[in-house]
């Protein structure tokens, strides 16, 4: 199956000096909105340390990482501000895959109480739009359910996984 989403994987390497990661070295990772999809770039501390990232507005999300040792089983290190920041840059996407990171993202962040459902809608197309809003806030968000077969739940997963550094 193709890939619905162009996500670097992590190389290992700075990707502003391209020093080598060694085992338990910390990092900063960060993901990027480009032309050709969302980039994975991650930086040593020395580099991060100087600013050599910049801050430019493309910039999703960051969040601090460590190089697991051989045969440990890697952790979800994404905060919830990260997730939330993603979710709403994938406001008002028209893309099928983004649609459906969107409502994968809006799910876990039902399930981390962020997010809660007011009600279902449809739009002019007759798909189902959630209603939700941020927990204590009067924001609304629609979420457009995909109605994702199985393998489009399973790309999905894999690409979140791919991004979050989660072990399957």
């Amino acid at each position: 199956m193709a890939k619905d989403y162009n996500i670097s994987k992590p190389d290992g390497l700075c990707h502003a000096c391209g020093q080598q990661f060694q085992v338990d070295q910390d990092f900063t990772a960060t993901i990027r909105e480009t032309d050709d999809g969302f980039q994975r770039q991650d930086f040593c501390e020395d580099c991060w340390s100087r600013d050599v990232h910049g801050d430019k507005p493309e910039v999703i999300g960051v969040w601090r990482s460590r190089i697991p040792k051989p045969k440990e089983k890697r952790k979800i290190f994404v905060g919830d501000d990260v997730l939330m920041n993603f979710f709403q840059r994938l406001a008002g996407a028209d893309e099928p895959a983004r649609i459906r990171f969107r409502y994968v993202l809006a799910l876990i962040l039902m399930r981390k109480k962020l997010l809660i459902y007011d009600r279902m809608d449809t739009d002019q197309l007759g798909r189902e739009v959630w209603q939700m809003h941020l927990r204590g806030s009067d924001e609304m968000h629609r979420v457009i359910d995909p109605k994702m077969n199985e393998d489009q739940i399973l790309q999905v997963s894999q690409d979140l996984g791919q991004i979050m550094e989660i072990d399957e």
